[in-house]
C-alpha cells in the first residue's frame, strides 16, 4: 500500500501559516526547491518539490540593481548562473545588473544539460508557483523589512507564508511593521554581543530561545546541533523548531525523536518517506 501523510494543518483556527506551522505532524521543507535534482532556486526546483509532498518551498531573494526582488542564495552570481562565461571577469555582484540584465542568464546548465535555458526567477515569479497549493518559506538575505512587508501586504500575502532570516534585528523591525506575519529566526549566530562564539555556544539551547522570542518569531530553524531540552523549553514558550540541511533519513528520525517540528532538506523525497514511515508507526 502507498505511503500517504496527513493532512499538515492544524484543526483549530488562525491564519493559513498558523496553521501549518501548529502541524500536528513533521514538516517537510524543501531547501531551495528540490535543489538535489534540479537547479537551485529555479521554477523546475519549486516544481519537483511541489510534486515530491513538500509542505513548504524555501527560496532566498536579493534586489537587483533596479530594487527588484530576484530568487537567488548567493550574493553573487557565479556559482549558479553562466554570468562569468557570458560577461567575462568573476564575483559578479547579483546586485550590479538590473533585472533585464539577470533575466539575460542560464540558471540552469549549471546543474545539467537538461535545465539550460532556466531563467532567474524574480520572487513574485516564485510566490505565484508555490503559493498555489503549497506555501512559501522566504528567507530574505539583504534588503529592508519595510520592502518585503509592502509586498506581501500588496499581493495579500500576509501570515499565508513563512519569512525566515539569519538578521534578528530585521526580524523584529518586520514584527513591529506587521506582528500578524509568522517569522522565522535562523541560527546559530557567529556571533553574540561582539564575541565570537564557540562550537558548544552555538548548540541551540533555552538562553537562545528567550533571545529570538525578542524578535517576535514563532519559528526557529537551526542546523542539527539541537538537544531535547531545547526542542521542549520551545514549545513550552509557543515556539517551533525546524532544522537544516538534513538528507539522511537516519539523521531524520534522530531528530524526529528530538520533537522537532520541521525538516528543511535538499532532498525532498529522503524526508517525506522518513516522516511517513514515522507517521504510519504513530497512527492507530
Amino acid at each position: 500500500m502507498a505511503m500517504t501523510l496527513t493532512t499538515a494543518t492544524a484543526a483549530d483556527g488562525g491564519s493559513p501559516a498558523e496553521k501549518l506551522v501548529n502541524s500536528p505532524r513533521t514538516l517537510v521543507i524543501a531547501h531551495r526547491g528540490y535543489s538535489e535534482i534540479a537547479p537551485e532556486n529555479t521554477l523546475p526546483s519549486f516544481k519537483l518539490a511541489k510534486k515530491a509532498g513538500a509542505d513548504l518551498v524555501e527560496l532566498d531573494y536579493y534586489h537587483s540593481k533596479d530594487g527588484k526582488l530576484v530568487v537567488m542564495h548567493d550574493g553573487t552570481l557565479d556559482r549558479t548562473t553562466d554570468a562569468t562565461s557570458r560577461w567575462g571577469g568573476s564575483k559578479i555582484k547579483l546586485d550590479s545588473k538590473t533585472l533585464a540584465e539577470l533575466k539575460e542568464l542560464d540558471a540552469g546548465k549549471w546543474f545539467d544539460p537538461q535545465f539550460a535555458g532556466t531563467k532567474v526567477p524574480t520572487l513574485e515569479e516564485a510566490l505565484d508557483l508555490i503559493q498555489d497549493g503549497n506555501m512559501t518559506l522566504i528567507e530574505r538575505k539583504e534588503g529592508d523589512a519595510a520592502t518585503c512587508v509592502k509586498m506581501l501586504q500588496a499581493r495579500g500575502l500576509v501570515n499565508k507564508l513563512v519569512v525566515q532570516s539569519f538578521d534578528w534585528n530585521y526580524l523584529a523591525d518586520f514584527h513591529a511593521l506587521e506582528a500578524k506575519q509568522v517569522l522565522g529566526a535562523l541560527g546559530p549566530l557567529s556571533s553574540k554581543d561582539g564575541k565570537k562564539l564557540s562550537a558548544p555556544e552555538k548548540v541551540l539551547n533555552p538562553e537562545w530561545v528567550d533571545l529570538a522570542l525578542k524578535s517576535g518569531v514563532r519559528v526557529i530553524g537551526w542546523n542539527n546541533q539541537v538537544t531535547k531540552e531545547a526542542v521542549d523549553y520551545a514549545h513550552s514558550k509557543g515556539v517551533r523548531i525546524w532544522v537544516y540541511t538534513i538528507n539522511d533519513q537516519a539523521e531524520a528520525n534522530r531528530l524526529m525523536d528530538l520533537g522537532v517540528d520541521g525538516i528543511i532538506t535538499n532532498n525532498t523525497s529522503i524526508i517525506w518517506r522518513a516522516v511517513a514511515l514515522r507517521q504510519s508507526k504513530i497512527l492507530p
